[in-house]
């Protein structure tokens, strides 16, 4: 692994070197001398490993520069005749984002966009995809690999995702060997380990790590109207030194200190009267925010407040407030790239989206950004926040994950968040993402990173987050039944349980087994020396010491079951009475040292419990990807997807194949609803209501829905049959020790229904109950899967797929760049 930092002014020496290595590597030197900046060391030493031949692993901050690298691979190619690059995200918009920057770069001709409901150039010598696309391109073997040369995965640190992780992994195991793959992580504590597997399962793989932000991020937290450091000096979040100040003004909270407006601390003397203020600070307002930042020249900011609500609630808040960031010149920029962006949405839309509220606030300079907007809005605000129009964005942590959008500020509402459960803290790893937006490259000296003090937080606790930059980064990879019928067709069963056992998620295994054999192997020692001193010359005191332990238990139940039935108390009775008399009549038991023998007894049956436990996880742990793969394999068995034969060769069946190419998170349910018909009555209205039923995950508030106002006639029976399949499938599943899956959930279909009908927007938003943005985002994953019956599925569905399609792509679905 190699870990770079900042250099000093290099020797002669070292410029020898460097010239030396612009010789042998002439590609690297003529994409060097077209660029406008020189590369960091951590960029060079990528690049150098890729015109050297090798894959490569870059863990580094956000807003480092890792993209560059990723450029440099698509530069290499494109210097060859017929090479090809494909450049994977974990996410449409940055997909879309990146395919933008690319066109402006190589022409349109050149470069592709493959998103599972976009479809632009796949013949393109580069192409932009999400990492489902490229997966389902290597199990179907697809033609566009020819000549693959490298594949980018961004953002590789997606890979810890519980509900999509999984993906990269199968296209790291499946990737063909001859193409070279370049891996962009956030910096991650384990890189070294994640860079071990890629070595072991891709082949020469070099990690390259550089913890150096490329611009300096200073730290504060705002209390009243006061921005105090958090630190107490420049370099001290290396050993968590907080601002003393800050430190006495959060003790003063439980002394009653009061605070004052100008920073400094009044006792109460003794007096009866109350301190003027006590330290429940009185949290500036968001407009006040953004007013004393404008006055710090610490804009353009990004507010990350971890609420949809929360961040149309703050641009309301700050538009009443009667703030204004843009002069008139800005204005009229700014009403020009909204006219052209959203000259195609309907004009009786327009209300129903809040366009004239959202164009008011751009106007001034403010904006919010989440994933309950329609896509088109959020590109707006992404282009103008580039271009330096919009001032102050709120913002969900979704705007941290990859797109380009830095500023010179962050500022943290809350440090907690709504996990779908319950209110936590966010992590280090979250942290860092969040306020890697802070600090433009090229454009500012430092980042600021401001923390609004909420009563209750502890400095020290603030500190340590602020200072663990890095996360570490663990396999979510569990096998699917598409994925074991790929595999299987491809590799054969025998071949494919090798195959998953060379998943991270295994590599991670075996590595903790490992560590826990040395400390079985560590404890059996110390197990051997505590029996050697509780050896007793009269007998054997092990067993002696295993009748004392159940007359303790048993002593114990005794006195917590007094209220039990009668026949147990009779039988602990019973028990009690055998085991005093074995005890009186062991041998041990009139030994002078028995107490002594006793006290090492209990030492070696505590440690002989431990170290039970950690075998039993050693022998959980290992193989165990196969092992779910094993279950798997058998509910496929057991319906009919995969055939045995008599010398236990399993192949695909005709099932088997149209299972193949199902992707979707309820890929059986699919699979089996199709062979038992059970939607071949079904207007293509209804297809589109139930295939939205099997995406639609509602969140918490969403989702409730009378079933009694859903379509009557096939689409209710064709329910029902659906519920009843999957009710069936979860037990088999369940059965066979895998998770099983939640139950349909229909809250959006009487929405989507109406929607295929040539229902109105605002019809259709106000059934749902959702956001425009929602509705889009449901929409599309809805016509993902009704494309994928469109191909796999026999007459009428697949007829009646393909019609449902167009019916859900129209309007505000079928408008956006390219999201």
């Amino acid at each position: 692994m190699t870990s770079l930092q900042n250099p000093a002014e290099p020797t002669p020496a070292e410029r020898f070197a460097a010239a030396r290595d612009r010789a042998s590597r002439p590609r690297l030197s003529a994409f060097r001398a077209g660029l406008r900046f020189d590369l960091d060391p951590f960029q060079i030493a990528a690049c150098a490993s890729l015109e050297d031949g090798n894959s490569v692993l870059v863990a580094a901050p956000t807003g480092a520069g890792k993209t560059l690298i990723a450029e440099f691979a698509i530069y290499l190619a494109m210097k060859q005749s017929t090479k090809k690059v494909f450049y994977t995200a974990p996410m449409k918009a940055l997909s879309n984002q990146k395919f933008q920057e690319l066109v402006a770069e190589y022409g349109a001709d050149e470069v592709g966009l493959l998103t599972g409901d976009t479809n632009v150039n796949p013949q393109a010598r580069i192409v932009v995809m999400t990492t489902e696309v490229l997966r389902n391109m290597l199990y179907a073997d697809s033609d566009l690999l020819t000549n693959l040369a490298f594949v980018v995965l961004d953002e590789v640190h997606f890979l810890a995702d519980r509900f999509r992780g999984a993906v990269w992994e199968e296209v790291i195991v499946h990737l063909p060997q001859n193409v070279r793959m370049v891996s962009l992580s956030a910096t991650v504590s384990n890189a070294e380990e994640f860079g071990d597997w890629l070595q072991a399962v891709r082949g020469e793989t070099d990690v390259i790590v550089s913890e150096e932000r490329p611009v300096p991020l200073e730290q504060h937290v705002l209390v009243k109207s006061k921005m105090l450091d958090l630190f107490d000096a420049a370099g001290a979040a290396g050993t968590h030194r907080v601002n003393p100040e800050l430190v006495r003004l959060a003790q003063g909270a439980g002394r009653g200190v009061s605070v004052r407006q100008d920073g400094r601390h009044g006792g109460n003397r003794g007096r009866s009267q109350p301190p003027r203020s006590t330290f429940e600070p009185g949290r500036m307002d968001r407009a006040e925010i953004v007013r004393l930042l404008g006055g710090k020249h610490l804009l353009p900011a990004i507010f990350f407040i971890f609420s949809r609500v929360g961040c149309d609630q703050a641009v309301n808040q700050v538009l009443r407030a009667g703030v204004r960031l843009t002069d008139a010149a800005e204005r009229a920029e700014i009403r020009a790239i909204v006219d052209e962006r959203c000259r195609t949405l309907l004009d009786e839309d327009l209300g129903v989206l809040g366009y004239f509220e959202w164009l008011d606030g751009l106007e001034r300079g403010v904006a919010a950004h989440h994933a309950g907007m329609l896509p088109a809005f959020k590109e707006v605000v992404e282009e103008l926040f580039q271009k330096k129009l919009v001032k102050a964005v709120f913002a969900t942590e979704t705007l941290a994950l990859g797109i380009n959008m830095p500023a010179r500020t962050v500022v943290l509402d809350k440090l907690e968040k709504f996990n779908g459960e319950a209110r936590v803290p966010i992590t280090p790893g979250e942290y860092t993402q969040l306020t890697g937006r802070a600090g433009r490259r090229g454009i500012d000296v430092e980042g600021h990173s401001v923390i609004q003090w909420a009563s209750g937080l502890d400095p020290q606790t603030v500190a340590s987050l602020a200072s663990r930059r890095t996360y570490p980064l663990n396999s979510s990879f569990k096998p699917t039944y598409n994925m074991a019928v790929n595999l299987i067709d491809q590799f054969g069963r025998d071949r494919t349980r090798t195959v998953l056992e060379s998943s991270f998620a295994q590599f991670q295994a075996d590595r903790a087994v490992v560590d826990m054999a040395r400390a079985v192997r560590q404890q059996e020692e110390s197990l051997t020396g505590f029996a050697a001193s509780m050896v007793c010359h009269l007998g054997d005191f092990t067993e002696y010491s295993a009748i004392r332990r159940r007359l303790t238990e048993v002593e114990r139940e005794t006195l917590t079951g007094e209220t039990g039935a009668r026949a147990a108390k009779e039988r602990r009775q019973r028990e009690l009475a055998s085991l005093r008399k074995r005890l009186r009549a062991h041998p041990c038991h009139n030994c002078p040292e028995r107490e002594s023998h006793a006290r090492w007894a209990q030492r070696w049956w505590k440690l002989r419990r431990e170290t039970d436990a950690l075998t039993k996880q050693i022998t959980t742990r290992t193989g165990a990807v196969a092992r779910v793969f094993d279950r798997v394999t058998e509910v496929l068995l057991g319906y009919g997807y995969l055939l045995e034969d008599r010398d236990g060769a399993v192949t695909l069946s005709e099932s088997g194949l149209i299972l193949r190419r199902i992707y979707a998170d309820r890929d059986l349910l699919v699979a089996e609803s199709l062979r038992r018909g059970l939607w071949n009555d079904l207007d293509p209205a209804g297809l589109a209501a139930m295939a939205c039923a099997l995406v639609f995950e509602p969140r918490r508030e969403e989702g409730l829905i009378d079933e009694r106002y859903l379509p009557r006639g096939p689409f209710r029976a064709a329910l029902h049959d659906t519920q009843e399949l999957w009710s069936r499938l979860d037990d088999l599943e369940r059965d066979h020790q895998l998770p099983g899956s939640n139950p349909l959930a229909v809250g959006l279909s009487l929405a989507m229904w109406k929607w295929a009908r040539d229902g109105s927007l605002i019809e259709v938003l106000d059934e749902a109950e959702m956001a425009a943005g929602d509705f889009v985002r449901w929409t599309k994953q809805t016509i993902d899967l009704l494309d994928q019956l469109s191909v796999v599925a026999d007459a009428p569905v697949g007829a009646t797929a393909r019609i449902a399609l167009d019916a859900i792509r129209r309007g505000i679905v079928a408008y956006s760049s390219f999201a």
